[in-house]
């Protein structure tokens, strides 16, 4: 869940795991811990057409989630870190 000071200059101030609700460290408006941001757009055929699903969640988290998978994550590494 990302808090704003206010909505005209979304300037981040704080970041909270919907998971466990950790606060993530944030500085000057600026996320410094790792984070997995979602937003999902509902299209057709599903119960939530038209809505926007947005949540975070902390890389710990995250890693306990994927471990669930039925069938694992693609994961793949990347050449260049910008």
């Amino acid at each position: 869940m990302r808090i704003y000071l206010d909505e005209k200059e979304k300037e981040l101030v704080t970041v909270l795991c919907n998971q466990c609700q950790k606060e993530l460290l944030v500085e000057n408006g600026i996320l410094k811990e790792e984070c997995i941001h979602i937003t999902h757009d509902f299209g057709f055929f599903g119960k939530r057409d038209g809505e926007t699903c947005h949540f975070d969640l902390c890389e710990n988290c995250f890693h306990k989630m994927i471990a669930k998978f039925q069938i694992p994550a693609d994961w793949q590494d990347r050449k260049e870190l910008l």
